[in-house]
């Protein structure tokens, strides 16, 4: 048996280190909106969405009710069979979205840049971008997004794989901002700037998913042992001090 953690309680500040990664999440969700921030700015749209999400977000957080913000863990040992909780559900499926849907439309984007020396992503964003958003969520109702199944048995291996994906997009689409960036500068024509931005996109990627699966990042080591305990009582809604009373 192998416990997932050795806490009884999470302390505050550890969960409320948790509600602004749920309020970037959240607030990159509407591919429009966030593709128009990056292309021309902030505007009232942005700034009223950003409070609206805060709002939620803390309430929220404050409750016990998204991931990382539990008054206590709720998942305890690899490979307990236990429900899992519906605010799990839905902030791993916008989390699953805001990772997949952007690095594959971003990955598209480039290769139609090196193939016919133009960019596309606006019209990438406005044909694909609710589509494949959709296509996750329809994934989860049918009980196939890791860390948002009904069940977290197999959180020890899903935790994992979701990790493997922060760290692979996360760096590739730094990197390819950064070619951009760079190969603005020294005045590289079209066709060759999307050269560079690919290579150092999926050089990138390809890179660090190798790390990811082989084990060799942060958090991206893969449990499936099943515990034989019983699993503790009460939930991560429940305050501590409410559970031992």
């Amino acid at each position: 048996m192998r416990r997932a953690v050795q806490r009884e309680r999470n302390k505050n500040y550890y969960r409320a280190l948790h509600v602004p990664l749920w309020v970037w999440v959240f607030f990159i969700l509407p591919g429009n909106l966030t593709y128009a921030l990056y292309a021309r700015g902030p505007d009232a749209r942005h700034l009223w969405w950003l409070v609206a999400v805060v709002a939620v977000c803390a309430w929220r957080g404050y409750v016990g009710r998204l991931p990382g913000c539990e008054f206590q863990p709720y998942v305890t040992h690899w490979g307990l069979d236990q429900p899992n909780l519906w605010y799990r559900l839905v902030c791993y499926t916008a989390a699953w979205i805001d990772l997949l849907v952007p690095f594959t439309l971003n990955a598209l984007g480039l290769l139609l840049a090196v193939a016919t020396g133009q960019w596309r992503l606006a019209d990438l964003y406005r044909w694909l971008y609710y589509p494949l958003a959709a296509a996750i969520v329809l994934a989860t109702v049918f009980d196939l997004t890791p860390r948002a199944r009904r069940s977290t048995r197999n959180e020890g291996a899903e935790r994992a794989w979701f990790y493997v994906a922060v760290w692979v997009v996360v760096p590739a689409q730094l990197a390819a901002w950064a070619a951009w960036r760079l190969g603005w500068r020294l005045g590289l024509q079209p066709v060759r700037l999307a050269w560079v931005r690919s290579a150092a996109f999926f050089g990138v990627a390809i890179l660090v998913a190798w790390l990811g699966i082989a084990e060799r990042l942060p958090r991206t080591g893969r449990y499936l042992d099943a515990p034989d305990e019983a699993l503790p009582n009460g939930t991560p809604e429940t305050p501590l001090d409410v559970v031992e009373s």
